[in-house]
């Protein structure tokens, strides 16, 4: 197991906007943001101890139970990116964070992903407490992201205002 990454928030994770991704906008495709939002979540939960070793040997799973994508600029073909990860909350079985990708070397905000993860039984399929290794790289690790301020995005609703 490695050991984790104290930063605040977790910036570690990198990627590139692949030619797939590309829509007929001439943009990465909604969609496409989703998946790289994910491999940011695998590089969180691996920090975690949780990564796809844990699902691999049997011992647990993790399942997204809800999710909230805002676009808030557009990265094209090849963009380099980088993703940065901020624990907002978490309990016995679930954790709640928000991604945040960046324009690598521009540095503008393209996009946030906000995600409440759940630890799952291998055997059951059901909700269950963290393993010990991962509560205690969790309750290591979030007390140094509470300290940071909570990102906008977070929380947010969708909806239209309606005008009086």
């Amino acid at each position: 197991m490695i050991e984790p990454e104290l930063s605040a928030p977790l910036d570690i994770h990198r990627a590139h906007v692949l030619p797939e991704w590309i829509d007929w906008n001439g943009h990465m495709n909604v969609g496409f943001y989703v998946v790289a939002f994910d491999k940011a979540t695998d590089t969180l939960c691996q920090q975690l101890g949780i990564g796809w070793e844990y699902t691999r040997d049997k011992i647990g799973m993790t399942f997204v139970l809800e999710a909230h994508v805002t676009y808030d600029r557009e990265v094209k073909e090849g963009d380099p990116l980088r993703i940065a990860t901020q624990i907002l909350d978490h309990d016995a079985k679930r954790l709640h964070f928000i991604h945040m990708m960046y324009h690598r070397t521009e540095g503008f905000l393209a996009a946030t992903n906000e995600l409440m993860l759940m630890n799952i039984d291998f055997e059951t399929r059901r909700s269950a407490p963290w393993p010990d290794w991962a509560k205690a790289r969790i309750d290591k690790i979030a007390p140094l992201h509470a300290r940071l301020p909570r990102p906008r995005q977070a929380g947010r609703l969708i909806g239209i205002k309606k005008k009086s």
